[in-house]
């Protein structure tokens, strides 16, 4: 009799247990399971100075984000998320001058406007500019150091739009 109360608490405890259920997430992105499916639309590149690849580049970096941090599929239109913007500046300009007003740092700026819908939960829609920047030495001319600061700069875009859009930061 007293094996059957310690069997019949262990039950009751094992069935309370599975009734609860946390969501953990390594990437922080908090999802609705009602949301299946992304599509992020070209990011036409609208700015002074344009990089040729750089539209491209962008697109392909957000879609990479989604697909590896989540467990979304992805969808050519319609998307349960939908990202759609362009890019409206690429520029260089000095942002420290030494003697005979000779740049000594340039700084590349790369920003990004971007509408996020989200059509399972409208009251998480936005429309934000995301940006920023990758200081070089004068030293180099743009051509130069271009690559690895595009990558760094967009790695760190898509990431502030990835975190805006489901991890809800």
């Amino acid at each position: 009799m007293k094996h059957i109360k310690y069997v019949y608490r262990i039950v009751l405890l094992l069935v309370f247990i599975a009734g609860c259920s946390v969501k953990y997430s390594f990437t922080g992105a908090s999802i609705s399971p009602m949301v299946k499916t992304y599509t992020i639309y070209d990011f036409p590149n609208r700015a002074k100075l344009v990089n040729p690849t750089l539209s491209d580049y962008f697109t392909e970096q957000m879609r990479d984000k989604f697909t590896r941090q989540t467990s979304l599929d992805y969808a050519n239109s319609d998307g349960d998320l939908e990202f759609e913007g362009t890019i409206e500046e690429y520029d260089v300009k000095p942002v420290s001058v030494q003697g005979g007003d000779i740049a000594a740092q340039n700084r590349l700026t790369i920003r990004v406007k971007v509408e996020f819908t989200n059509n399972q939960d409208p009251e998480q829609n936005f429309e934000s500019e995301f940006s920023a920047y990758e200081d070089f030495s004068s030293e180099f001319i743009i051509t130069d150091v271009e690559g690895e600061l595009v990558e760094s700069i967009i790695e760190k875009i898509v990431d502030d739009i990835f975190n805006k859009s489901v991890a809800n930061w």
